[in-house]
């Protein structure tokens, strides 16, 4: 079987490229993806697997019925958005839309998991069970494609026994997949802290209620957050982004408007920060007479990898790549809305190496240059083919 499926994703590799090409050329923001969504169709319908469109707004899901179909299910997740960045990249599948560019790999995703499909489809009689495909909007903007999906029902009917998704990683060469039991990726929440004085002449600040000091002193004293209520063992970040206020060198402004993100990989601490969050930047406030608004909006939850169903596709994709290009993936503070799958039923998210030698390639998402050595649709195709039928067993 690993055979066969390496043989088919090497025979319809230019296949795959193209469909690569078509969607990184066309890219579309969270929400927005109904041209992505359109073509996502046309292929499984060119394939013959039967589906469901315009889940959550854009969303696509489709079902490949094995022998015995109600023994066990496996879903598969790819998600379809792109990023507001200008492409830098001179090649002939360049973005085409401006200032909007497939910078975190989510073409490859969607690709590898419709390449998948083609071979799972093929191979369907060889197999037993059901496969769910689930094409996800929105992964890059909150409240997360994810989040609206499972809202929709897109784990019922029927509801998968567990679920798998795979992402690029230009920190690792082609040809290696990366893996990581348990905790892996951080939560990730917005905050957005109004602080209201009273302005004035900077001159006279004895008649104002100055927001920007108070501001600087809220900022200062929120990292005690971090520093003296987290637990050093907890994975914590707490950044500020963007402060907002004033007009002019001689003038001491009403209000100032700060954004930051909260961050960190234990569900119970993070709303215990968001209380100290609030009740710092308060007091801090009411000390000086301004007064505050704090918001901070529920984000990602922490991505957690089931143990058990992580080490067997450890296992499995030694045996597909070969035991020397698997790599243990470090803890990252970055967030991915697959969580909200993984606290629904077991979860492995899992990395492919993207870059070529680690000379080309390098560049890492979310940034104007990112692109892939191509070779990797194989791995990554192989590798959702290959999961997914051992998981059925």
């Amino acid at each position: 079987m690993i055979d066969l499926i390496k043989q088919k994703a090497a025979a319809y590799f230019s296949d795959t490229q193209a469909i690569r090409h078509h969607i990184h050329s066309h890219p579309e923001l969270s929400f927005q993806e109904y041209e992505t969504a359109k073509f996502i169709s046309s292929k499984l319908t060119e394939y013959g697997i039967p589906h469901t469109t315009g889940v959550a707004g854009t969303g696509v899901i489709a079902l490949i019925e094995g022998k015995n179909p109600e023994k066990k299910c496996i879903a598969l997740r790819a998600d379809m958005d792109a990023l507001p960045i200008q492409e830098a990249n001179d090649t002939s599948y360049k973005s085409q839309h401006e200032n909007v560019m497939h910078a975190c790999g989510h073409d490859v995703h969607t690709t590898c998991l419709l390449g998948a499909a083609r071979i799972l489809q093929e191979l369907k009689d060889q197999f037993e069970g059901t496969v769910k495909l689930i094409f996800q909007p929105g992964e890059e903007k909150h409240p997360g494609g994810a989040s609206l999906m499972i809202a929709a029902r897109a784990l019922e009917a029927p509801k998968p026994d567990a679920i798998f998704a795979l992402h690029v990683y230009p920190h690792l060469p082609c040809g290696t997949v990366g893996v990581r039991a348990g905790q892996y990726m951080a939560s990730a929440d917005e905050i957005y802290i109004t602080i209201e004085g009273k302005g004035g002449h900077a001159a006279l600040p004895h008649q104002t209620i100055d927001p920007i000091a108070i501001t600087a002193q809220v900022i200062t004293a929120l990292q005690q957050v971090i520093s003296r209520k987290a637990n050093p063992l907890i994975p914590s970040v707490l950044t500020f982004g963007k402060i907002a206020g004033g007009f002019a060198t001689n003038v001491i402004p009403d209000k100032v408007e700060v954004l930051g993100t909260f961050r960190t990989m234990d569900e119970t601490w993070r709303y215990e920060a968001h209380q100290w969050i609030e009740k710092i930047t308060r007091q801090i406030c009411e000390s000086y007479g301004a007064t505050a608004t704090v918001e901070i909006p529920k984000g990602y939850p922490s991505l957690y990898n089931d143990p058990e169903l992580t080490l067997q596709t450890e296992a499995w994709a030694k045996d597909f790549v070969g035991a020397e290009q698997v790599k243990t993936l470090n803890l990252r503070m970055a967030a991915e809305d697959f969580s909200f799958f993984a606290q629904k039923i077991p979860a492995c998210f899992f990395r492919i190496g993207t870059n070529q030698n680690n000379e080309r390639y390098t560049a890492p998402v979310h940034n104007a240059h990112f692109d892939i050595d191509e070779e990797a649709l194989k791995i990554g195709v192989g590798m959702f083919a290959w999961v997914t039928i051992n998981a059925l067993q």
